[in-house]
Order: C-alpha cells, then sequence, then structure tokens
C-alpha cells in the first residue's frame, strides 16, 4: 500500500493526483501514524447530447416572465397555504 504525509500533501500534490487518477489507494500519514485512507473516486460523467438537447429546444417552450404584482400574488398564495390566513 502507498503512504503520504500530511507535508508531502503540500509538496507531491501532482503525484497524488496521477496515482489517484491511476486507481491507487492511499494512507495518510500524520506524525508517524496512519490516520485515514485516500480513495479514488467512481466518476459518473455524463456525457453531453447534442441530439436530446437540440430535440428539448425545439419542444420546450420558454417560461413567461412573471410581472412584480403576479410574483407578489404567488408568494402571498404560498405563505397563506403554509401558515394559514392570518398573516399581517
Amino acid at each position: 500500500m502507498n503512504f503520504i504525509s500530511t507535508t508531502d500533501l503540500r509538496t507531491q500534490s501532482s503525484q497524488l493526483v496521477n496515482s489517484l487518477k491511476q486507481g491507487k489507494k492511499l494512507s495518510l500519514v500524520h506524525r508517524s501514524r496512519v490516520i485515514g485512507e485516500i480513495l479514488p473516486v467512481k466518476s459518473n460523467t455524463k456525457s453531453f447530447d447534442v441530439k436530446k438537447f437540440r430535440e428539448f429546444t425545439k419542444t420546450g417552450k420558454p417560461q413567461k416572465s412573471l410581472s412584480y404584482q403576479e410574483r407578489d400574488n404567488l408568494y402571498r398564495k404560498h405563505l397563506e397555504e403554509k401558515y394559514g390566513k392570518d398573516l399581517s
């Protein structure tokens, strides 16, 4: 198992990143004691699908912007539903 000290975290960060990209697990050492493990994260990156985005933009309708009065009415309605009618 690979070891890295807390000082090496600052000085050898590029080596740490490279070893994590390779899938290696590292033990973190502080004052001659192992205090933890540094594990690589399994990435679940989703790729951007241009075809789906184009279909969405064709079918999706833009939202109508609300006036100040409409926003105020919606907010007051929400407060009445949440707290009751007796609001001041």
